[in-house]
């Protein structure tokens, strides 16, 4: 498929996904404009790349939907200061978005197969704000803490305290929160050291992998 096609596939994400269902943010927009998204997907998916719904990228793992992704950028709103934590970087897509939207991007994949392939996906691109960790996300990363803004693009059973000790105070997180099969996209601010929790979203992510099974099956 020809690089114009792509363009103008992304065009069309943009507006009939995106403005079509109430993304505002301007700063969100540019960068899902910019970022090639079909990049971060396998050749014989690219013509999927930028449809609404998920892309499969290998180890059960998937590139999350357009309006999903957007969303929760949109709910932190980066103004480009930021040190942001991503737990999740699968195949270095948001990562990208990350990296044109705030200043420093961390982001530590479960899987190091996936992180390898963000790493040189990243790279190929020119990103050089973003640093990816092949380790286990649950814990955070507590060597570069604290942050301004964590993203989860996985889902948890809850909010796990690593991640909440290791937002700045005054910082915002993004996280799906629920059991495996369905949960709710929640934005958590920090304030005064407590958690203000809105709820954003109905969403369903894959499942956070750990070094222990899914904690929320009962």
């Amino acid at each position: 498929m020809k690089a114009d096609s792509f363009s103008a596939q992304r065009e069309l994400m943009l507006d009939t996904q995106l403005r079509a269902r109430g993304i505002r943010d301007e700063r969100v927009l540019a960068a899902m404009a910019r970022v090639p998204r079909h990049e971060f997907v396998g050749e014989e998916l690219r013509s999927q790349a930028y449809e609404d719904h998920p892309v499969p990228i290998g180890k059960g793992q998937t590139l999350s939907q357009p309006y999903i992704v957007a969303v929760m950028l949109q709910a932190l709103a980066l103004d480009g200061s930021e040190r942001v934590l991503e737990i999740g970087a699968g195949s270095g897509y948001q990562s990208a978005l990350l990296a044109e939207m705030a200043r420093q991007v961390f982001s530590v994949e479960r899987l190091p197969s996936l992180a390898r392939s963000a790493e040189e996906n990243l790279h190929r691109l020119g990103y050089q704000n973003v640093t990816v960790i092949a380790a286990d996300g649950s814990r955070g990363l507590a060597e570069q803490a604290p942050f301004d803004a964590i993203i989860v693009a996985a889902a948890a059973p809850r909010v796990l305290p690593a991640w909440f000790a290791q937002l700045r105070e005054g910082g915002r997180m993004v996280v799906p929160v629920g059991p495996a099969y369905a949960q709710k996209l929640l934005l958590v601010q920090k304030q005064n050291g407590q958690g203000l929790v809105t709820s954003l979203e109905k969403c369903r992510f894959v499942p956070l992998i750990s070094n222990a099974e899914y904690p929320g099956e009962e």
